[in-house]
Order: structure tokens, then C-alpha cells, then sequence
């Protein structure tokens, strides 16, 4: 007599631990546009592992002024003989991490005053009076042109890496503070919280349980668009001469430098770090909303 066998799906261990979440983010995965993510994903190991594909040290001349691209050089050699292949891996790194810091930075300020303005925004006595004259300041803020207040505050404190990390946090904070005042004002104004607080629950509770959840990820749907403006505002300082001194490879100081040799048509020195400038902004707008956006 023969014993039929059945056969019995492998056992999926991450599903054991999180049941159902395993499901969930093979949906997920599913779900994202290739096209959209692998461009990012492409970047970031790039910037990661930037030393491995380094043929030259970035700030040490490694051949004759403004050699054309070539096999030894192959984006060429800038007008002080640094290889500029070198220097655009180099920058990337550079320009990626000052975004990502900016990014979290920014996103921090902006949950926790844009939480505190929403909330109290209403009430009366001093309280409410600081938190209507934050908000109007923050409007105020964030009329001002991004490159300008870098200026000023880099005036002030002199050019560095940590100096234009802490100007452009507190450049674009108010954007995120703006937008989460703006979520916490529209939760605080739904039904289901008048009744939760029917039911007893302490205004903190309610913060805590439904007015943050729902109000900061509106801010981390929005840090895509934080990162680029910080890409795009680093290399601007850079080129004005107010970001990363120089000889440190930068998008931004390295566009200043070859646009002078682009004028007498040696292009490579500002063309590649362009390329690589626009790139990075599209690959990071394009793959930050497709990984970030809501799935229903």
C-alpha cells in the first residue's frame, strides 16, 4: 500500500517572526517601477563605494593641464592637471552625504516645531501667542532665497562642511515645519479625535497616537524633495565660492572652476560634474517618490 505524499510549501522564516509583513513586502517590491528605483539604488552604491573605482587620488596632479578624455584620463584632466573622473566620484560621495544630513536634520526640526506650533497654535495666553508669532517667522523664513541665507550665515561663520550642514538644515527646516503644522492642524480637525477624546484619552495620548503618525509622514514623504533642494543649494554655495573650500572636490566648486575653460572649449571639466549634478537630482526626485509614496 503506497502513502500519497503532500507536498508542503517551504517555510518562508521572515513570515514566522512577522506574520504577515512578509507578504506585505514582496507587494511592495512588486509594486516599484524598476525603472525608477535601480537609477537610485545605482547612485548610492556608487557614492558607497566611491574609493573602489577611484583610479586617482582627487586632489593630486596626475597628468598634463586640461587633457581632453582619453584612455588614461577618461573625463579628461582639469587646468591644474587633477584627474576630473576622480574628482566627480569624489564629489558625489561629498555632495550625497551633506544631502543626507541635511535631509534627516531638517526633517527632525521640522516634525518636532511643526508639531509643537500645530498644537498649540489655538490655544490661548502665551503659549498660543509664540506658537502664532513661530509660524509666522517660519513663513517668513522660508521667503527668503535658500542661497541667500547661506551666504549670510557662512559670512558669519565661515566656510566648512559642518558650517554649510547646520546653514542648510536651518534654511530648509521651515519647509517641513510648514508642511507638518499644516497636517497636524488638518488631524486635530477630524471627527474620530473628538471622539478618542470622548473616550478619555489625554491630549498627549492623542499626539502620540494620532496627530504624529499621521502629520510627520507627510515630512518624510517630502524628504525626497529636502535632499534634491540640499544637492542643488550645496552646489550653488559651491560655485559662488562659499561652500567646501577647495582643493576638496565639490559639484559645485568644480562647475566654477571649468566654466572659465569651457569658455575657451576645453568642456569636460564642467560638463561631467554637470552631468553627474543633474543626474543625481533626477534619479534622487524620480526614486525617493516611487520608494516613499503611498500604496493602497
Amino acid at each position: 500500500m503506497s502513502i500519497d505524499t503532500v507536498p508542503v510549501a517551504p517555510r518562508d522564516e521572515f513570515s514566522d517572526y512577522f506574520p504577515g509583513r512578509g507578504a506585505r513586502i514582496r507587494r511592495y517590491v512588486r509594486s516599484l517601477n524598476p525603472f525608477k528605483v535601480v537609477p537610485l539604488l545605482l547612485l548610492v552604491l556608487v557614492a558607497l563605494a566611491a574609493p573602489l573605482f577611484i583610479p586617482y587620488d582627487p586632489v593630486a596632479v596626475t597628468g598634463a593641464a586640461s587633457e581632453a578624455p582619453n584612455g588614461t584620463h577618461w573625463f579628461g584632466t582639469d587646468s591644474s592637471g587633477l584627474d576630473v573622473f576622480s574628482r566627480t566620484l569624489a564629489a558625489s560621495r561629498l555632495n550625497l552625504s551633506i544631502a543626507l544630513v541635511v535631509t534627516v536634520c531638517a526633517t527632525l526640526i521640522g516634525a518636532i516645531v511643526g508639531l509643537t506650533i500645530g498644537m498649540n497654535e489655538s490655544r490661548r495666553g502665551p503659549l498660543g501667542w509664540a506658537s502664532r508669532g513661530s509660524a509666522r517667522l517660519v513663513d517668513l523664513v522660508e521667503a527668503i532665497p535658500s542661497v541667500l541665507t547661506g551666504l549670510v550665515i557662512i559670512a558669519f561663520f565661515g566656510a566648512g562642511t559642518s558650517t554649510l550642514m547646520i546653514s542648510l538644515s536651518i534654511i530648509l527646516a521651515p519647509i517641513q515645519i510648514r508642511l507638518v503644522r499644516t497636517e497636524v492642524l488638518r488631524v486635530r480637525s477630524e471627527a474620530y479625535l473628538d471622539a478618542a477624546r470622548g473616550g478619555g484619552q489625554s491630549e498627549f495620548q492623542l499626539t502620540v497616537r494620532h496627530v504624529l503618525p499621521n502629520s510627520v509622514t507627510a515630512a518624510v514623504e517630502n524628504a525626497s524633495v529636502i535632499f534634491a533642494v540640499a544637492i542643488i543649494v550645496t552646489a550653488a554655495l559651491g560655485f559662488v565660492g562659499a561652500g567646501v573650500a577647495p582643493p576638496t572636490p565639490e559639484w559645485g566648486s568644480m562647475l566654477a572652476r571649468g566654466s572659465s575653460d569651457a569658455a575657451v572649449g576645453r568642456w569636460w571639466p564642467a560638463a561631467f560634474p554637470a552631468l553627474a549634478l543633474g543626474i543625481t537630482i533626477a534619479a534622487v526626485s524620480t526614486g525617493f517618490n516611487e520608494l516613499l509614496r503611498r500604496r493602497r
